[in-house]
């Protein structure tokens, strides 16, 4: 069976979860997979809600549509409550738990991982690199791209930064990573 998954990564606009979806597709790209990237957003941008979907295919995809995703990544609980829902029986949901109850994770159907992406980028130093955190416990909680062809993307999405800041980022993805494998 050829390889298909999509994700949908939401929380408030100013979280970055434009970024990860865009990190996700050009790694993919990268990987010579094929991909769709949608951000919905609305004009309130930092502070209102904001989501993409991104599909990961070996096949010609359809549509970018996505009613009943694999997987998501949830950055607050206004996202939980809207996309819980429609994820697929035994998918996979990274939340950020430190904003989003853990409590609210119980029973549900899905594996869910808690990530408390909010307090790992501070201890790292920089609490804008959360979304890098999610991102790097996404890759690790599905297998579905390397974190190292991530990790690889990350200064062509970003454009001309400063190597602290990529490598900044790089320790935040892993940080992510290893908190799915402690938690496992």
């Amino acid at each position: 069976m050829a390889l298909y998954t999509d994700v949908i990564i939401a929380g408030f606009g100013g979280q970055g979860v434009l970024l990860v979806g865009n990190m996700l597709a050009y790694s993919a790209m990268q990987e010579g997979l094929q991909v769709t990237y949608m951000p919905v957003y609305g004009v309130e941008m930092r502070g209102g809600t904001a989501n993409c979907t991104v599909v990961i295919s070996e096949e010609e995809i359809g549509s970018p549509l996505v009613m009943y995703p694999h997987s998501l990544i949830i950055m607050n609980q206004p996202s939980l409550e809207k996309f819980r829902p429609r994820l697929k029986e035994g998918g996979v949901q990274i939340v950020n738990t430190s904003i989003v109850p853990q409590s609210l994770l119980d029973g549900d159907q899905a594996r869910s991982v808690p990530v408390p992406a909010n307090d790992l980028a501070n201890e790292l130093g920089n609490p804008k690199m959360a979304n890098m955190v999610v991102l790097g416990a996404w890759v690790e909680a599905t297998g579905i791209l390397s974190l190292e062809r991530v990790k690889q993307g990350l200064p062509q999405v970003l454009g001309k930064s400063d190597e602290r800041i990529i490598q900044a980022n790089h320790r935040a993805m892993q940080a992510g990573a290893d908190r799915v494998r402690e938690y496992a």
